[in-house]
């Protein structure tokens, strides 16, 4: 995670750097504000990055000495097939619609679909013996 962190925390300094620039050159508020405000933003998530990395063992990305076969092994369970990442994007392009036309109906079915799809990919494995009494 700490190389995460230094990323995250690199693009924060150039997002700062980069407003105070612009605020100074083009005296546009608006402009200023979005660039200072993106910069607080990736600080955010380069500070939860650095923070958990102090409460984790290194992993083989952040050691200098690690080799290829360190990082070797499973790395989790990944759906070798799953239809529901298809339903989540046809309920989010369908709430993208509602919101767009302002259709009070659509926005809710679009919602209730949304959530629907969503609990379908949480839950897709907890049936038969995964599944919890």
């Amino acid at each position: 995670m700490k190389v995460e962190a230094l990323i995250f925390n690199l693009i924060g300094v150039f997002c700062i750097a980069v407003a105070v620039v612009y605020g100074l050159w083009a005296r546009e508020p608006i402009g200023t504000t979005a660039l200072a405000l993106s910069g607080g933003l990736v600080f955010l998530i380069g500070g939860f990055f650095w923070f958990v990395s102090r409460r984790i063992d290194a992993r083989p990305e952040d050691r200098k000495d690690a080799e290829i076969a360190d990082g070797a092994g499973e790395l989790g369970f990944f759906s070798p097939g799953s239809y529901w990442p298809f339903g989540i994007a046809l309920s989010a392009a369908l709430m993208g619609i509602g919101l767009a036309y302002f259709h009070a109906w659509l926005i809710l079915l679009a919602g209730a679909a949304i959530i629907v799809t969503v609990g379908g990919l949480l839950f897709e494995y907890y049936v038969g013996q995964n599944a919890h009494s």
